[in-house]
């Protein structure tokens, strides 16, 4: 028999950084990134409570333009792209012509008639062929800008403080969701106050030829690496939803509790987000037995859905998980998973599990 090939993974402009700081690198959606470095709980750990910094340089970058720029993005998304500004931010999705979502996104607002739009990474061939056939009839240029752009993320209560004495613009200024043209250690690049985590931070836009260097000085300032681990743990700790896992083209998205990212207006695939769903997310909680996606979710000894992220919180001490459940089982009592054949006690849990400062 004879075997297909591996395929051949992408690599980051950040890939030999991470090889000389000890990374243990593995697949994800088509590119080799690093999953720890020292380790997921001391990683975890920085973000939390100081500065980590993560390799971002897998997502998307499209760039949007033209006079027809805000009537393509109000057509293709649920959200509200008029109520942007120029340096204003905001999350959105991207819903399918036949129901599901094509992808989650943030959008960005660069100048007037400008928006950049950053994409899951698993997502960039998809997301791009979606939008290229939604562009007839309106007056917009599409640029696919994910090679030459490199993304950081700095994330945490004190990446402000930690960026700020390298920054020639004042970070304290800047609100949620601000993006900016800075100098930071004299490159040229653009600051957002978003992120993946549940704590404050700064995602650092940078040319990919800039990134290594840059990578490095913001290293010999004692910001913490950190890799997919400790991001998948951060933002299960913050209800995060993960497009694979909580959202994709089979879920209808208003299972979720994002609800509000669907405005009243005109946008494709409208009439599909106007059914009803028929499931609901929901978040669990284990005493001790952790649980992955995919496990049963039972009520009554009858499955009624099944988990789509979980972990052991190291925040928390104790196993959470995301779990897509039946609309009709949403609020029962008592839930239980199922493990190995064996069925563990689980309570329904408020979501976000964890909030910064609360």
């Amino acid at each position: 028999m004879t075997q297909t090939p591996d395929p051949v993974l992408k690599r980051t402009p950040l890939h030999a950084a991470h090889l000389r700081a000890g990374a243990r690198m593995v697949p994800f959606g088509g590119w080799e990134m690093p999953v720890q470095y020292a380790g997921l709980k001391a990683e975890h750990d920085a973000v939390r409570t100081g500065a980590g910094m993560f390799d971002v340089s897998h997502m998307g970058e499209f760039r949007v333009t033209g006079p027809g720029a805000l009537a393509f993005l109000q057509h293709v998304t649920t959200n509200d792209v008029s109520k942007l500004r120029p340096g204003r931010a905001g999350y959105n999705w991207l819903p399918g012509v036949a129901g599901g979502l094509v992808d989650d996104i943030y959008i960005y607002m660069a100048a007037p008639e400008t928006y950049l739009m950053v994409v899951n990474a698993g997502n960039i061939a998809k997301d791009w062929a979606h939008l290229q056939a939604q562009v007839g009839g309106y007056d917009v240029t599409l640029t696919d800008e994910s090679g030459t752009t490199a993304l950081i993320a700095v994330q945490g209560p004190k990446a402000a403080e930690t960026l700020q004495p390298f920054t020639d613009t004042d970070l304290g200024a800047k609100k949620k969701n601000a993006y900016f043209a800075a100098k930071l250690f004299d490159f040229d690049v653009h600051l957002a106050r978003t992120g993946y985590t549940g704590e404050d931070g700064f995602e650092v836009f940078v040319d990919a030829s800039e990134a290594e260097t840059l990578w490095d000085k913001l290293l010999a300032v004692g910001i913490v690496p950190a890799g997919l681990g400790a991001r998948d743990t951060l933002r299960l700790e913050a209800g995060f939803p993960l497009y694979g896992h909580e959202f994709g083209d089979d879920i209808h998205p208003l299972s979720s509790h994002y609800g509000w990212v669907v405005k009243d207006k005109a946008h494709l695939g409208r009439e599909h987000l106007q059914q009803p769903a028929a499931h609901r997310l929901i978040g669990l909680r284990l005493e001790r037995v952790p649980v992955r996606e995919g496990y049963p979710v039972k009520v009554d000894g009858q499955v009624v859905g099944r988990v789509t992220s979980g972990t052991t919180s190291p925040t928390l001490g104790h196993p959470i998980a995301l779990a897509l459940v039946d609309a009709d089982a949403a609020n029962a009592e008592a839930y239980a998973v199922e493990v190995r054949g064996k069925d563990h006690p689980a309570t329904r849990m408020a979501v976000p599990f964890y909030v910064s400062g609360k």
